[in-house]
């Protein structure tokens, strides 16, 4: 057994419970590190969330709202760089000025949006509305919003490892609300167990990864849906129609780093029929269950 010293700290931001679990010589630099992850993930929410009216996000999407152009920093351009490319390896189906959508989808309310909301909200989802050259972003016709919501909580448990690192972690696990990932091996040398949740059965893992190294990110339609007349209306929805997608349950992504992984799980829900052949064509250890309860992908069949 081993007397290596941990740190572990539970705390909630972006929406989601959050856990660290971090091992290193001392216990004090732990500490120190769950500190500076904590500053940094407040500091990242602070930044880019959509329901903080002080947010640069609020004050890009008010330039948006109206027309014009606005500076961004060097990180948001970083972040804008990898939603650029998202948008392009996609074929324009990973688009963050999809967020909009969420204006007519209320998966609280119990009842679908009308077809002619949708479509109306649908004429300001567009990446190639906008202009991105850094640090400018130009937003020649009002009406668009930007919503990082799928970046930025990856972004920052890859971020939060970097930190860990820094500040002498030699071990440990990263989880925001169920992004994670691992720095090295456990303490005893055994591999991490991570748990996937059965995206059709509640408090079920549909099956456990050992990792030593890496991360892990999964979409869903389970999180947040809606279910009209036996119908379950996921809250991953296309730029293309409007409209959730309705192929694939859940996909789960391993990938180096937590960005990569949480991007191109949600390429592949995005893509449907197509999804798990994009996965195995870019190589990503990935898992995918559809709406039939199949299960695929090279982490079943491992």
């Amino acid at each position: 057994m081993t007397t290596e010293p941990v740190f572990e700290q539970r705390f909630r931001a972006m929406g989601s419970p959050c856990a660290l679990r971090l091992h290193g010589a001392s216990r004090a630099p732990l500490q120190a590190a769950a500190a500076a992850i904590c500053d940094d993930v407040a500091r990242l929410e602070a930044r880019y969330s959509r329901y903080r009216d002080d947010s640069l996000l609020s004050a890009i999407n008010a330039v948006a709202k109206t027309g014009g152009r606005i500076e961004v920093d060097v990180e948001t351009a970083q972040l804008l760089d990898y939603a650029a490319t998202c948008h392009r390896e996609s074929n324009g189906l990973f688009d963050v000025t999809a967020g909009v959508l969420r204006a007519v989808w209320r998966f609280d309310r119990g009842e679908l949006p009308a077809a002619a909301e949708v479509a109306a909200v649908l004429s300001r989802v567009g990446w190639s509305r906008l202009r991105w050259r850094a640090p400018w972003l130009e937003f020649p016709e009002p009406g668009l919003e930007l919503d990082f919501g799928g970046i930025v909580k990856e972004y920052a448990v890859d971020r939060a490892a970097t930190i860990a690192v820094e500040y002498g972690v030699t071990q440990g696990l990263v989880n925001l609300g169920g992004d994670l990932r691992v720095i090295g091996a456990r303490p005893d040398g055994a591999p991490w167990r991570v748990a996937i949740a059965h995206p059709r059965r509640r408090d079920a893992a549909l099956m456990t990864l050992s990792l030593t190294h890496g991360a892990v990110a999964t979409s869903g339609d389970y999180e947040r849906c809606l279910v009209v007349d036996g119908v379950r209306y996921g809250h991953v929805l296309s730029p293309r129609t409007g409209w959730p997608v309705k192929r694939l349950a859940a996909v789960t992504v391993v990938a180096d780093f937590c960005l990569v992984a949480g991007s191109a799980s949600t390429i592949a829900m995005l893509k449907e029929d197509e999804g798990p052949a994009w996965l195995a064509a870019l190589g990503l250890p990935h898992l995918w269950v559809d709406t039939e309860g199949r299960i695929g992908g090279d982490l079943a069949a491992g």
